[in-house]
């Protein structure tokens, strides 16, 4: 079978799988709700999490996870598909995920998904980095949607280091224009620090 086969195959399964609305299925399933009527409208695991509790939030989170790490893992570690041939298999789920035909192409935000595939790119490099990146920017300002997209640039610098070559960072920037848009009201309100500067001298004074 030709290399080209074998990328639009696994391109296509990804974005199959990536497409499954998961917090959709479990939240009708469980409670009998449509997740885009709840919160913010994200069918993702925030919102899962608000309808039915944190089992219902960590399957759908497993579960958007997993339609990233296991097309990609396995096309890449498997079925040996690397180089330029890896990137729409890598970006599929996430596009599949991001833009659900079966949501009426309006799927979930994508951070899941993010873990998922590049734990399948780079198995633990990558999404270390990235909840290095996220949990420090939590901690350091309040607008959980630029957190992502600064750990995001944490990523950056760490696939560079460990010089993982320009078909990653290509990757890595289809993913970071996917997340933008799918946050892209938030990030219209600025990074705000978790304290101001001289905070805490204005308390000890």
């Amino acid at each position: 079978m030709s290399d080209t086969l074998l990328t639009l195959i696994y391109s296509t399964i990804g974005f199959l799988l990536g497409s499954i609305p998961f917090a959709w299925i479990l939240t009708r399933l469980v409670a009998h709700l449509d997740i885009r009527q709840v919160g913010d409208g994200n069918p993702g695991t925030a919102n899962a999490w608000k309808t039915g509790g944190w089992p219902l939030g960590v399957a759908v989170m497993v579960l958007d996870f997993a339609k990233g790490f296991v097309p990609v893992g396995i096309a890449h570690y498997f079925i040996g598909i690397s180089g330029f041939a890896l990137i729409p298999v890598a970006l599929a789920p996430l596009l599949g995920h991001a833009f659900s035909p079966f949501l009426g192409f309006r799927g979930g935000k994508a951070v899941a998904v993010t873990f998922g595939i590049w734990t399948g790119l780079t198995l633990w490099l990558g999404p270390i980095a990235l909840a290095f990146g996220l949990g420090l920017l939590m901690l350091l300002q309040t607008v959980d949607s630029w957190s992502i997209i600064f750990a995001m640039g944490i990523m950056l610098v760490s696939l560079v280091i460990a010089d993982y070559g320009l078909p990653f960072v290509v990757v890595w920037a289809g993913n970071l224009l996917v997340l933008v848009w799918k946050h892209r009201i938030e990030l219209r309100q600025p990074p705000h620090l978790r304290h101001k500067p001289g905070q805490w001298e204005d308390k000890l004074s």
